[in-house]
């Protein structure tokens, strides 16, 4: 029988879904495969489940030989983690789980975009420590989103989910930064480049996918563009962020507010960045609801499926 590592927890459903077409071993593990475990999943297995963390670069393949495992199917839609030339290279398939993570992952961009620009991260800190004074009318003023300016940073799936969001529940105008125009069922705006999108905007939301082409393209450049009164949204990768120049940007209050779900060394997160009142922090929570998270392993158990029984698979990188 077919024989498949699943690296990390997952929902129960989705590892009996598995269990019911392959030989599995379950690694009910929280943090990423180590060096060895990647090599030995190469070797032993002729598949593997993996994620984000999990990163299967260019010289785990070369350490491994000529590997008996023939499919990295990862359960996410980014797969930055994975040197996928590599892997092709050595004769295994990737594949993703795109689709399922669209509407969780706008949606958290949302709640980073109300929290930052109406301070409810700072709100709450404040209540909490017990110093809140009561209601006053110039008490803690933000940025009022509705009919503001939204300027998305990749308009792909989630940026056109952002962007309708921001369109049809707030409405907002929305600009954007895309290798080809779009055809979209909402009015937008398509600018030239990064900058002159952020000078532009009120709020900058980056749904860009991670890798060494968009690396840093929110730089110093990009955050010295934006309004005084704006506020930048993560929820791609943390690399596509210059950290050090956001929170620079931040400390000197050149932008009004940031809010993060991803960062550039997760899970580490600068002391800097963490005792900054303007920025909103989350544990990267785009995708963590039990039915999203379910949906991903369902489709990463599809693409398993599918290859191993000699069809194309439904979603290769």
């Amino acid at each position: 029988m077919t024989k498949i590592l699943i690296a990390r927890n997952l929902p129960d459903s989705v590892v009996a879904e598995a269990r019911a077409l392959f030989d599995v071993t379950y690694r009910d593990r929280p943090e990423p495969l180590s060096r060895d475990e990647m090599r030995n999943s190469l070797a032993s297995y002729d598949g593997v489940l993996m994620t984000l963390g999990d990163p299967y670069d260019a010289s785990v393949f070369a350490e491994a030989g000529a590997p008996r495992a023939r499919i990295l199917a990862n359960f996410g839609v980014g797969y930055n983690h994975v040197d996928v030339a590599a892997a092709k290279a050595a004769g295994l398939v990737v594949t993703n789980t795109p689709g399922a993570v669209t509407d969780a992952t706008a949606d958290i961009a949302l709640t980073l975009m109300l929290m930052s620009c109406r301070r409810a991260g700072e709100g709450e800190r404040l209540l909490r420590s017990g110093a809140w004074q009561g209601w006053h009318p110039v008490q803690m003023l933000g940025l009022h989103l509705s009919g503001k300016t939204v300027g998305i940073l990749g308009m792909g799936r989630i940026g056109q989910a952002i962007a309708r969001r921001c369109h049809y529940g707030f409405g907002m105008k929305v600009a954007y930064v895309s290798r080809s125009e779009k055809a979209l069922e909402f009015p937008a705006t398509r600018m030239d480049s990064a900058e002159a999108l952020a000078a532009a905007v009120d709020v900058l939301v980056t749904a860009l996918p991670g890798g060494a082409e968009t690396r840093h393209t929110v730089n110093a450049g990009v955050l010295a563009a934006m309004k005084p009164s704006g506020h930048f949204i993560n929820i791609a990768r943390g690399d596509v962020v210059d950290e050090a120049a956001l929170i620079a940007a931040l400390q000197d209050r050149r932008i009004a507010g940031a809010g993060l779900d991803v960062y550039e060394q997760e899970p580490r997160v600068p002391e800097a960045l963490r005792a900054l009142d303007n920025a909103v922090l989350l544990p990267h929570l785009g995708t963590a609801a039990l039915e999203v998270r379910e949906e991903m392993g369902r489709m990463a158990v599809a693409n398993l499926r599918a290859f191993f029984a000699g069809e194309d698979v439904p979603n290769p990188v």
